[in-house]
């Protein structure tokens, strides 16, 4: 028995479907697995995949919300977007109905390559006092490290979809447990090994999602993470 894995957002999935119809694939998505076609339905996927939907192109609102807890009232906020991901001009629109709605100046700059990401960071470094939200992309994630290093070294106050940044020295996260979402593809696939069909396996989702905070980020930038807010973070980082 073969069981395909399939991970790191939306094109993984998708091109394991496309390249067979009778071997088994576990896959963890960004978007609903429905509307991508990956599955028939939640409940009862019918082909050959199965897998765990995380949510993450769901959340760009909340992470607006929260990085306008963090700067001064008025503040722009800048949104970074890979457009080479396929969330993202429904993300766009998402944030764009979010902002008008609070009243929050809001703009997207792009980023597909390493080189824009600097780019990106030395503009918001010439004009101090912008936040920054980065949209959720596999891309980004790889780059953590890169994005950290940048958002210290010009002062921008940036909110992540993954920990994974956070524990990397960056401000703010929020978003499903990857770590979780992958332990599930793999109860998923010893399942599917032990011969359940990914047919008869429900679309599992998150049910807890997770904040973290490096409050030691946050006093490097001049920044007071308000009591409210800590209260609920799942991880404060000092």
């Amino acid at each position: 028995m073969t069981v395909l894995v399939a991970q790191g957002g939306d094109p993984p999935p998708l091109a394991a479907q496309s390249a067979t119809t009778t071997i088994p694939i576990v896959f963890t998505c960004s978007t609903d697995p429905v509307k991508l076609g990956l599955v028939r339905s939640l409940n009862r996927p019918g082909g050959n995949l199965t897998g765990v939907w995380l949510y993450t192109s769901l959340l760009g609102t909340k992470r607006l919300e929260l990085i306008r807890q963090l700067i001064p009232a008025g503040t722009p906020i800048v949104v970074l977007v890979n457009l080479d991901n396929p969330n993202a001009q429904i993300d766009m629109m998402d944030l764009q109905d979010a902002a008008r709605i609070a009243g929050q100046p809001i703009s997207f700059v792009r980023a597909t390559t390493e080189a824009e990401i600097n780019a990106v960071f030395a503009a918001l470094g010439d004009h101090r006092g912008s936040g920054l939200l980065v949209n959720t992309d596999p891309f980004f994630l790889a780059q953590r490290d890169q994005f950290v290093s940048l958002a210290a070294r010009n002062a921008v106050p940036t909110i992540y979809a993954q920990r994974e940044f956070v524990t990397a020295g960056g401000l703010i996260s929020y978003g499903a447990s990857l770590a979780g979402g992958y332990r599930e593809v793999g109860i998923y696939a010893g399942r599917v090994l032990k011969g359940e069909r990914p047919a008869d396996l429900p679309i599992l989702q998150p049910t807890k999602f997770e904040m973290a905070i490096n409050v030691k980020t946050a006093k490097t930038l001049g920044l007071v993470i308000p009591a409210g807010v800590l209260a609920v973070a799942d991880e404060v980082i000092e």
